[in-house]
């Protein structure tokens, strides 16, 4: 069970928007016994819509509806694209493009349920990335996704070459401890193994901008949680 208090980055009568911890599901899933950040939120307010979802290790930026019409204009402000998205995440090794659109359609596998792939009868998807900094083994990017496919980011990183570190799905899945890229590093007298510094996926859905039903104009960014944070410090100073 996560006991969370939700970070609010910005709220009005209309729409509630959370810095979501990554680990944490933004709705119910189908089992419904872990708590999801929806359910949190119902808590607290008579009623509470689904916009759009963060998948559950991704951190970040996520809105929800207050009421109903509100709901339907920003769901279909999400789907027509008129919401710029932007996410950071952590990958794996260098990239040869350091900016690139990768617009490569995605479906669900017909073998494995809940695991999307490349598929030229898919839904499109484009998705737009640019190398902000690099540390040989891993590189962090800014990625600005067009379309809102499941997995879309992750998905289009693998097709690459490059995939989110820790990502179980499209990855290796392998933690990120620092040992991994420091030379000559040694465990602390009270530790008996290395813990690792990174052990989900390395996605943060960074900002978002739109014009909500009143016509106001909405830049919003949450910060990048202490995990990633970490990681991206020890790789600053080892490189």
């Amino acid at each position: 069970m996560v006991k969370v208090s939700p970070e609010i980055i910005f709220e009005n009568d209309y729409f509630i928007v959370i810095n979501k911890p990554p680990g944490l599901l933004s709705i119910p899933d189908r089992e419904g016994k872990e708590i999801s950040l929806k359910e949190i939120l119902l808590q607290r307010y008579e009623q509470i819509f689904t916009v759009h979802r963060l998948d559950r290790e991704t951190s970040g930026i996520i809105v929800f509806a207050k009421e109903a019409e509100t709901h339907k204009f920003l769901s279909q402000a999400f789907e027509e694209r008129a919401v710029e998205k932007y996410y950071q995440g952590i990958v794996t090794g260098t990239l040869p493009e350091k900016q690139k659109t990768i617009d490569a359609a995605i479906r669900e596998s017909t073998v494995k349920r809940g695991v999307m792939l490349i598929h030229k009868n898919g839904k499109p998807a484009v998705t737009d990335y640019e190398v902000l900094e690099e540390f040989g083994k891993f590189s962090l990017v800014q990625f600005r996704i067009h379309t809102g496919r499941t997995h879309q980011i992750r998905v289009h990183m693998q097709y690459v070459g490059h995939p989110l570190v820790c990502d179980e799905l499209y990855g290796d899945g392998i933690p990120v401890k620092i040992s991994s890229f420091k030379r000559n590093y040694k465990l602390s007298k009270n530790e008996e193994e290395e813990r690792p510094i990174l052990a989900r996926t390395g996605l943060h859905a960074q900002r978002l901008c739109f014009t909500d039903m009143q016509g106001n104009k909405h830049d919003l960014q949450a910060e990048m949680p202490k995990d990633m944070r970490a990681l991206l410090q020890q790789l600053r100073k080892n490189a």
